[in-house]
């Protein structure tokens, strides 16, 4: 059968609260003000499945909430992006996650409730995920215990049913990066880490010993250099690095790096070369920094490929 998707994306869900002008660090047993609030759908998978839409690819998302406010907002946000949000499992045993973003000038910190997102795992996906798309994308699997652990086996099915798959696998917050990469890569269509993640899940000092524990195991592999770019790396083809699109009036970097993976993706699920979909990637990306938030400066793929070349001279 014809694939219903180009995309669809597995992983975690979530809203942000922000809170903005504090006065001062929380302390224990006192109270502060913030004077700006934003409650917001949240998580690096969904900037991903909304940039995608918005680039014109045909996206759903599989991912677990609660049966509760905030899941009714996770669900009417993605449906607003674009996003077919009839693979979205939800229950009643737990609630929707949520992080709190406490914002400080430049710097910010985060606290965050998995709920439901923690307990999703291959037993609740749909079966029809794996038959449905085109390209599957997985991110964010340490906030994702049923899906890491469940993770070789959703592979395997991807690989059964002739769809490609990507993998990013964010920030660890335990900072234990037990993830089995000698198993895992050789069963991904392309590995979308950034250089410090890369770093820290082959336990290597520098960006060049990374790539090169990884070479032997990855089919294909695209590593976020943050201002220098990206580097790709190909079983048989020369490493290729592309450099940044850098933008001298950044607004923010929130989701610059879903955004670069949206743009990957993309350009991957319809069938572009590697080098291409890395540079479509790097565009993406930087528009990405000429807006606030993750999502805000992705409105359609022709503002976004516009942008690319009047700001960036993208061609």
């Amino acid at each position: 059968m014809l694939n219903k998707f180009d995309i669809i994306a597995l992983g975690e869900l979530n809203v942000d609260l922000i809170l903005n002008q504090i006065d001062g660090q929380p302390e224990i047993g006192k109270e502060k003000f913030a004077h700006r609030m934003t409650l917001t759908l949240g998580s690096s998978t969904a900037i991903f499945a909304a940039n995608a839409a918005a680039l014109g690819a045909k996206v759903a998302f599989c991912g677990m909430i609660g049966n509760d406010s905030f899941g009714d907002l996770v669900e009417t946000s993605l449906q607003k992006k674009g996003v077919d949000t009839r693979f979205l499992i939800r229950q009643d045993q737990y609630a929707t996650g949520a992080t709190i973003c406490m914002s400080y000038d430049e710097d910010r910190a985060n606290l965050t409730y998995q709920g439901a997102m923690d307990y999703m795992s291959l037993g609740d996906i749909n079966p029809k995920v794996f038959t449905e798309a085109k390209h599957i994308h997985i991110s964010s699997i340490f906030m994702q215990s049923g899906v890491k652990r469940d993770l070789m086996m959703i592979l395997e099915l991807c690989k059964a049913n002739g769809v490609t798959t990507s993998l990013d696998t964010q920030w660890d917050p335990m900072e234990k990066w037990d993830l089995d990469y000698q198993a895992v890569l050789p069963m991904l269509t392309v590995f979308m880490p950034n250089e410090t993640e890369l770093k820290c899940l082959t336990h290597a000092q520098t960006l060049e010993e990374a790539v090169e524990k990884i070479r032997p195991y990855a089919n294909a592999a695209v590593i976020k250099c943050g201002s220098r770019g990206s580097l790709l790396i190909r079983k048989g083809q020369p490493d290729r690095m592309q450099p940044a699109l850098l933008n001298k009036h950044v607004v923010d970097c929130i989701g610059a790096g879903d955004s670069f993976n949206s743009g990957f993706i993309t350009r991957l699920a319809a069938g572009d070369p590697l080098d291409l979909c890395q540079q479509y990637g790097n565009m993406t990306g930087a528009v990405n920094t000429t807006a606030a938030g993750g999502t805000t400066a992705f409105t359609s793929r022709e503002e976004v490929e516009r942008i690319g070349r009047e700001q960036f001279g993208w061609s």
